[in-house]
């Protein structure tokens, strides 16, 4: 009986670690208008100690959830007629993205643990560089024309489809600087843009995973995913209410240095697993 209970603790414990665990990402992405899969990725391979390749196709599928409902949110802040005037942008990014997506997954399948490891970690470090310059402000013009802006847009799009695959996010930490920088996108049609684009990229990244034994972790832990999803979402939600509380020279760089300690452990991580 005794035994019992303590299985029934330890169930409750689980799902509230999960819900939880996924309500904290969630409220730190919402803080800079991400969806938080980047720090969900160390999140999983830590504490809740799941193989680097099922990590990444757990943090892929929440990331397709959080993603579709932040989607329908932002058409609030981002009407749509104004994303639609925007489909040229949209294009130009899939063109590369897609493939990059699909070539980013095929990868992770193949890599050693310890490499992915490390190849997470050096990803993770790159975001965090990104995350301590700060928000950009919008461009006055897209940086290049014709033929060379969509070369350009195509090449920067294979490039992030392939960093979003191999950490299982929306990549919007790389999409909305390059809308902006590149595009000359405003910065609220450049989170929507971002969001319209990882979307598609996600799903082929995804399928690509389908066909890998690993996959079956969605399965196996899917409760465990379901309830994370739900606190992503929940979190996303309340870090978007309080965007604006926190001065972005205090919030971006303490963001930038959770993401480099991340990083560094998932460097030197070599711990046993919890789901095999």
């Amino acid at each position: 009986m005794a035994s019992v209970e303590a299985h029934r603790a330890d169930l409750q414990a689980s799902r509230t670690a999960s819900f939880g665990g996924g309500a904290i990402v969630g409220v730190l992405g919402g803080l800079v208008g991400l969806g938080g899969a980047e720090f969900r990725l160390p999140l999983l391979i830590g504490p809740f100690r799941f193989p680097p390749l099922e990590a990444i196709i757990l943090n892929k599928a929440m990331s397709l959830i959080v993603v579709a409902f932040a989607l329908v949110f932002r058409t609030r802040a981002a009407p749509l007629y104004d994303v639609v005037s925007h489909t040229s942008v949209i294009v130009n990014l899939l063109a590369g993205s897609l493939l990059g997506a699909w070539c980013g997954a095929s990868l992770a399948t193949r890599l050693h643990s310890r490499t992915l490891y490390r190849l997470i970690a050096v990803l993770l470090a790159v975001i965090a560089a990104i995350l301590f310059l700060g928000e950009h402000e919008g461009a006055a013009g897209a940086a290049l024309a014709g033929v060379s802006l969509w070369l350009a847009g195509a090449l920067a799009g294979f490039a992030i489809g392939v960093v979003a695959s191999l950490l299982g996010v929306a990549g919007g930490e790389l999409l909305i600087p390059t809308c902006i920088l590149l595009f000359g996108v405003d910065i609220k049609i450049a989170g929507t843009l971002s969001l319209a684009v990882s979307l598609p990229t996600m799903i082929v990244g995804f399928a690509r995973y389908s066909r890998d034994e690993s996959f079956a972790v969605l399965y196996k832990a899917r409760r465990f995913a379901a309830l994370m999803a739900a606190g992503s979402i929940v979190g996303a939600l309340t870090g978007s209410l309080l965007l604006g509380s926190v001065p972005e020279s205090v919030l971006y760089p303490v963001l930038a240095v959770i993401l480099l300690l991340s990083a560094v452990k998932v460097w030197r991580y070599h711990g046993e697993h919890r789901f095999t």
